[in-house]
């Protein structure tokens, strides 16, 4: 028979088909299994206004069956099939959709059909050297066989077929050095892609199993069995209403999916319709993964399109403080690119993440709010994601975090959170104050924290590198301003000690001067204070970098050029040790200027 070309300029455009469109060969399964259910999808969409349709919903099947000899894997459906004319145009025409035009023709949002562009079909020829199509419509007893070997074209002719619907045929490419496409062939392989790519396909997808039985009548004597299997599970957990599903649902299919040893702290499924119609089911781990905080990680959430997988991490559904949710979205909305394995970047996609964004966000504050305990195991995990919110961007997700994190406070020593700390504060106290440092017990040490706290007012501990960044990036909360107690901006004295200790440091500036000179680059100035009760001395910066921020900067690989604070040594007015400097310095021998 005289082979037909391709109705599209054929040969180059295959070719792209065949080896461009495509990132991964294991997706031909996906695709042409996609294709079985859109025609069982326009065979039971008929039956229900054509009562000469005799099949019931649950006679309809996908099957799958491999012949390793012959090295070919079968897909039968028993769907609304092709006449002639539809072999030709859906099969002989490259990118045309048979699928796409009965969605066009049929606007019932009962229907469900996933193929678009009339491209999936063609994904096969990447394993296959020959595909064969039988096909027979539904009510007719013509069959006919499309066959071709790729782009030199393809031929259609009668055939015989016993019953209505599509078989392909496909035959399997031999092995070469860098493919191996025995691996399709191995029954192990097609029930993975399966459970993969198309498990939540509508219609079972069945195939003849071999199974190790113990042999009737013995106690340790197996044999081999065929037995026919149906591989997907076909109604996905997250189309359920929530009514039907227990927790221990929940947590199984969280572990089974996403290889979690825990059950989630969270479980956030919705439904949503209007401008972004889809359905989530998300989960808030309850630790974090071993590479949680390394550059191997990668955030995103599955995402189907009408139960079919389109991709394994969508990363735009997600933003970074917020890439340890796990979970998927599931629409039928979404404007998919060519090869189903990517999305085109468009307002739905947006709008379905920042749906979930907003979600999200809101039983975090629900769990803050009626589960504190559990909010603080969360926190404890994944806290510092969320102050790393804080900060990124320039703090423009400032406003729908600050209420989220919590800090350590001298208040009991627990966590709290800024409104928690500013609905306590005195109402002398104008400013919010924190100390940075490597732990609470070190921090809790320092002259100033006591000094605060002997005021009476509460301090916040910054312990994580990102603390103090994010709240610089704040710069306030609930108009009170933040204040590092370390920092020469600090203000708790009377205006009698700060008219005393005004007064001191002018008396000895002689001395102050001296002792700048002494140390050199070391610091920036010297100075009397009295805000360090018993203690004699201690460290303070000026200037927006803060001693430990710049212990951060000058960790951080590729930092050349070092950061360096504006650091003040502070002396204590009223410690014994002030006397002594005063003296020596009044002395005014080489001796003394060297003890000094």
């Amino acid at each position: 028979m005289k082979k037909k070309q391709f109705k599209t300029e054929s040969q180059k455009l295959l070719d792209m088909m065949i080896n461009s469109i495509y990132t991964h060969k294991e997706i031909f399964l996906r695709e042409l299994i996609s294709n079985a259910s859109d025609a069982i999808d326009k065979l039971y969409f008929r039956s229900l206004t054509d009562s000469s349709v005799q099949l019931k919903q649950e006679d309809y099947e996908i099957f799958l069956s491999v012949d390793k000899g012959a090295r070919t894997i079968t897909i039968s459906d028993n769907g609304c099939g092709m006449d002639q004319s539809e072999l030709e145009n859906n099969l002989g025409t490259i990118a045309k959709s048979g699928s796409n035009d009965f969605k066009k023709e049929n606007t019932d949002d009962n229907i469900d059909i996933i193929g678009q562009f009339g491209v999936g079909f063609y994904s096969a020829f990447m394993v296959s050297d020959k595909i064969t199509v039988e096909s027979r419509p539904y009510g007719s007893d013509e069959a006919y066989r499309w066959e071709s070997e790729g782009v030199d074209g393809y031929t259609v002719e009668p055939c015989e077929k016993a019953t209505p619907g599509t078989t392909i045929t496909m035959h399997i490419k031999a092995n070469t050095e860098e493919e191996k496409y025995d691996e399709f062939l191995e029954e192990y392989k097609i029930r993975e892609l399966v459970k993969r790519y198309s498990d939540y396909i509508r219609y079972p997808i069945r195939m003849k199993v071999s199974r190790e039985k113990l042999k009737e009548g013995t106690k340790d004597k197996y044999e081999t069995v065929e037995e026919v299997e149906t591989l997907n599970s076909m109604v996905p957990l997250w189309k359920k209403a929530t009514s039907e599903i227990s927790e221990d649902d929940y947590n199984t299919f969280y572990r089974d999916k996403f290889y979690d040893y825990e059950p989630p702290i969270r479980v956030i499924h919705s439904k949503s319709e209007g401008s972004a119609t889809f359905t989530s089911l998300l989960f808030i781990p309850s630790h974090a993964p071993y590479n949680y905080y390394t550059k191997e990680y990668e955030k995103g959430l599955q995402l189907y399109s009408s139960g079919v997988l389109i991709t394994d991490k969508c990363a735009d559904l997600l933003p970074d403080y917020l890439s340890f949710v796990k979970g998927l979205v599931d629409s039928s909305d979404l404007s998919l690119n060519i090869s189903r394995e990517m999305l085109q970047h468009d307002h739905q996609l947006k709008l379905i993440a920042k749906t979930i964004e907003k979600k999200i966000r809101t039983e975090l504050a629900k769990m803050l709010e009626s589960d504190r305990e559990k909010y603080e195991t969360f926190f404890k995990a994944f806290g510092m994601q969320l102050k790393y919110g804080l900060y990124a961007d320039y703090g423009m997700h400032k406003d729908v975090l600050q209420d989220l994190v919590l800090f350590t406070s001298s208040f009991e020593n627990k966590p709290v959170t800024l409104k928690e700390y500013v609905g306590r504060m005195k109402e002398s106290q104008k400013d919010i104050y924190y100390a940075a440092g490597e732990s609470v017990a070190k921090l809790e040490m320092l002259p100033q924290v006591e000094a605060v706290k002997d005021k009476g007012f509460e301090v916040l501990y910054f312990t994580e590198d990102i603390d103090e960044f994010a709240i610089r990036m704040m710069m306030e909360y609930d108009k009170k301003k933040f204040v590092n107690v370390c920092n020469e901006k600090l203000d708790i004295s009377t205006d009698e000690e700060k008219k005393a200790i005004e007064k001191e440091n002018k008396e000895a500036s002689g001395l102050l001067e001296n002792m700048k000179a002494t140390l050199g680059d070391a610091v920036n100035a010297v100075r009397f204070s009295n805000n360090l009760k018993n203690h004699p001395v201690c460290l303070s910066n000026e200037g927006d970098l803060s001693i430990e921020m710049e212990k951060v900067l000058n960790k951080m690989p590729g930092a050349e050029e070092k950061a360096k604070a504006e650091i003040i040594l502070e002396i204590n007015a009223a410690h014994p040790v002030a006397e002594k400097l005063k003296a020596l310095f009044k002395e005014g021998t080489d001796e003394s200027k060297e003890k000094l």
